[in-house]
C-alpha cells in the first residue's frame, strides 16, 4: 500500500515548539508576558491566528524569525521510526506529505527535515514539502492511505475514497471523528494497517 504521512504533530511534536516561540515573539512584539496552553480549544491548523489574533503579516514575521528554531526543536513522537520500519518490511511504501513552509527567511526547511529524519532513523520513499492542499496531491500520486493530525484533511480524503487515520492531538481530541479512524499512538496505527 502507498501511505501518505503528515509530519507535524503526526510524527513530531510541533505545536508545543510553535507556541513556545510564539510566546517569545509576542512578548518581544507587545511587551506582555504570556504562557499559552489553549491548543485544546483550537480545532484547526490556524491556531496561531486564533490564539494570538495575528494577521498574515505578523504570522510571517514570526515564521521568518523563529520557524527554523521550531523545526530544529521538534521531538519525534514515540515509535514513529520503529513502526515505519515495520511498514517498510511489510512492503508498504512511505511518502511524507507535509505543509511545512518553504521559502522562509533563514530557514532551509528541507535540510532541517532531512536532518531530523536522519537523526531519528526515519525511513521514507519520498518527501514532499509545502503541500498546502493535500487531497489533489494524494490523488495524483495514488496515495491509498493518509495518516494525519488534521481532521479536515482526513475528512476530505475519506470523501474522495482515500482511507485515513487521524492521530489524536490536543487540537483534535474533542472533535467527533465520526467514521474516521482515530488513534493515540503509532503502535495503534500499525495494528490497524496490519488488520
Amino acid at each position: 500500500m502507498k501511505i501518505g504521512i503528515d509530519i507535524d504533530d503526526t510524527c513530531f511534536y510541533t505545536a508545543e515548539a510553535m507556541i513556545k516561540y510564539a510566546d517569545i515573539f509576542e512578548e518581544e512584539r507587545t511587551g506582555v508576558i504570556n504562557k499559552r496552553d489553549t491548543l485544546g480549544m483550537i480545532k484547526n491548523r490556524y491556531y496561531l491566528e486564533t490564539i494570538y489574533g495575528w494577521d498574515r503579516e505578523t504570522k510571517f514575521a514570526y515564521f521568518n524569525k523563529y520557524y527554523k528554531n521550531v523545526l530544529e526543536e521538534c521531538i519525534m513522537i514515540p515509535d514513529v521510526n520503529v513502526i515505519i520500519d515495520k511498514l517498510k518490511k511489510d512492503s508498504h511504501s512511505i511518502h511524507f506529505v507535509t505543509a511545512r513552509l518553504m521559502n522562509i527567511k533563514n530557514c532551509d526547511t528541507e535540510k532541517i527535515t532531512l536532518n531530523s529524519f536522519k537523526k531519528n532513523n526515519i525511513y521514507y520513499d519520498s518527501l514532499d514539502l509545502g503541500i498546502q492542499d493535500k487531497i489533489p496531491f494524494f490523488k495524483e500520486n495514488n496515495i491509498e492511505l493518509c495518516i494525519e493530525d488534521s481532521y479536515e484533511t482526513c475528512m476530505e480524503a475519506e470523501k474522495t475514497g482515500i482511507k485515513s487515520i487521524l492521530m489524536t492531538t490536543k487540537m483534535n481530541k474533542n472533535i467527533d471523528a465520526g467514521k474516521i479512524t482515530r488513534v493515540n499512538n503509532w503502535n495503534e496505527i500499525y495494528d490497524l494497517i496490519r488488520r
